[in-house]
Parts: structure tokens; C-alpha cells; sequence
């Protein structure tokens, strides 16, 4: 059971356990396509969940085999608006369905169930950590279905060798990624057998990333996003800055003076906007 009361989302399950704020991808029968409702959704459940004082680390997965599949095809193909209804919005990249789209400054934890395939690129690619279950399968169908590959696998080119990309963008549905190779090309940094063991793996790395400072994490991630916007002199000088910000701070005279106490730190409440900007 949650540890806390949270908005009732159609497509979506907020939880928390402990530090940890669980967003929960929430249509089963589809295989957790995102809907118009879901993409909607996403918007909001991300900053419900970083502006909870007594959630740390946000973990995002899915119910049922299914991480995510990418956009709704059935409502694109039934609707009579299909992909129109989001012209506005890609053509002006102004999109708010990942944790980095809405500037979430707590460590995001992706942990894939089963499928990932097309759109659900992009919360792999957005996440500050990313685990999947040992029969998790990776592949990008948008090619397969008169889509194009871009925004999601862009982010993947961060991370990945150009080619590992590009070959899942032209193979399309023909090809499918193992959590092995996932692994082997640095899309996902650790895989959990058995499966079923997911989610208790993903509290566990959520409950030890908590111990660390908020502040000092937030931090650390705007600078080091921030790097991937950037040439190198210019990252380097944004990231001192980000360094010297935490000079002065409470948690940084907590954390010597607990190590030395042999004593859990007692670390200070972040201030909203620590994490990084889109």
C-alpha cells in the first residue's frame, strides 16, 4: 500500500514507498500505449511527484508486459484527428510527457517490465538511470508504421553508438533488442533476474540513492544535463558554478560531520528549482 494519497489519474498509479515515489504507466490491455489522457497526465503526475517533500528518488514502470509501447495506434488510426492533435506541440518541441521535458530535479529511475518499443525511447533516453527486467525487448516500430524516428532516438545518440541507433530505427518492428545487448551498447546500466524481482530491485537502488544529499543531487544533475547542451569549456565553467553553489550550504558541513559521528546524515530540504532546466 502507497505511503501517501496522490491524484487518481485515468491512465496513470502514483505511489510512494519510504523516499521512493513510484509513477506507474497504467494501461495494461494496450500494452501502456500512450493515449491523448496519458500524455496529458504525464504532465502533471512528474511534478506531483518532485514537489512531494517526502519523496527523494522517483522510479517510473509499468504494469502488466508491457513498459510502454509508444503512441496509441489504434486511437491515431480511429480518432479522425490522429497525429494532427500534436503538430502544434512537436513542431514547437514544446512537450511535457518525460521527466527531463518537465525539469524534474530528483533522480529518475526508469525500470523496464517486458516491451519497450517506438515513444517509450523516450523516457529510456530521459531518465538518469535506467534497469530492465532480464526479458525486457527493445525495438523501434516507427518506420514499421509510416513514422518517423527522431526525438526519442536523438536522446538515445547521448548515451549509445550512433549505429546500434540507427540500425533499430531502420529495422524497425523486424528486429529486437536483448536486455543482454541493451546492456553491452550502455542503454541500460543493469539487468534483473528474475524478472519478477523488478520492482524490489528498483526500491532497493532508489532507497540507497536517497541516503545522499537532495541539494547536492539536484545539482549534480543540472550540471551535468546542462553538459549535454554544451561544448566542453563551456560545460566545465557551468559546472564550477553548479559546484561553488553548495558551498555554504547545511549539507555540506552534515555530511563530513556525520561520516566522522559514524551516523546517518540528516540532510536539509532542497529549494524548489535546484534540479535541472530544460
Amino acid at each position: 500500500m502507497s505511503d501517501a494519497t496522490y491524484t487518481d489519474y485515468t491512465c496513470l498509479q502514483l505511489e510512494r514507498h519510504g523516499p521512493v515515489g513510484w509513477l506507474i504507466n497504467d494501461r495494461p490491455d494496450q500494452l501502456n500505449a500512450m493515449n491523448n489522457t496519458m500524455r496529458d497526465e504525464f504532465a502533471d503526475a512528474w511534478l506531483e511527484l518532485d514537489r512531494d517533500p517526502a519523496v527523494r528518488v522517483i522510479v517510473h514502470t509499468g504494469n502488466g508486459r508491457a513498459f510502454q509501447t509508444g503512441v496509441d495506434v489504434s486511437e491515431i488510426a480511429s480518432d479522425g484527428v490522429g497525429m494532427e492533435r500534436y503538430r502544434d506541440s512537436m513542431e514547437n518541441f514544446d512537450v511535457h510527457f518525460t521527466a527531463w521535458h518537465q525539469g524534474v530535479q530528483k533522480p529518475v529511475i526508469t525500470a523496464v517490465n517486458g516491451l519497450c518499443a517506438g515513444g517509450a525511447f523516450h523516457w529510456v533516453a530521459d531518465a538518469d538511470v535506467v534497469i530492465a527486467a532480464s526479458d525486457a525487448q527493445f525495438f523501434d516500430p516507427h518506420v514499421s508504421v509510416g513514422q518517423v524516428v527522431a526525438i526519442e532516438a536523438i536522446g538515445l545518440l547521448r548515451k549509445m553508438p550512433f549505429e546500434a541507433v540507427m540500425r533499430m530505427a531502420l529495422m524497425g518492428r523486424y528486429e529486437r533488442m536483448s536486455a543482454e545487448r541493451a546492456l553491452q551498447l550502455g542503454m541500460i546500466s543493469e539487468i534483473v533476474d528474475p524478472p519478477e524481482r523488478l520492482r524490489e530491485r528498483a526500491q532497493e537502488l532508489a532507497e540507497t540513492i536517497a541516503k545522499n544529499s537532495p541539494t547536492a543531487m539536484a545539482a549534480s544533475k543540472r550540471a551535468l544535463w546542462g553538459a549535454l547542451e554544451m561544448g566542453l569549456t563551456d560545460a566545465c565553467r557551468a559546472g564550477a558554478k553548479d559546484l561553488v553553489s553548495m558551498w555554504g550550504h547545511p549539507d555540506q558541513n552534515e555530511g563530513p560531520a556525520a561520516f566522522a559521528e559514524k551516523r546517518e546524515p540528516q540532510w536539509a530540504d532542497p529549494e524548489p528549482g535546484d534540479g535541472p532546466q530544460h
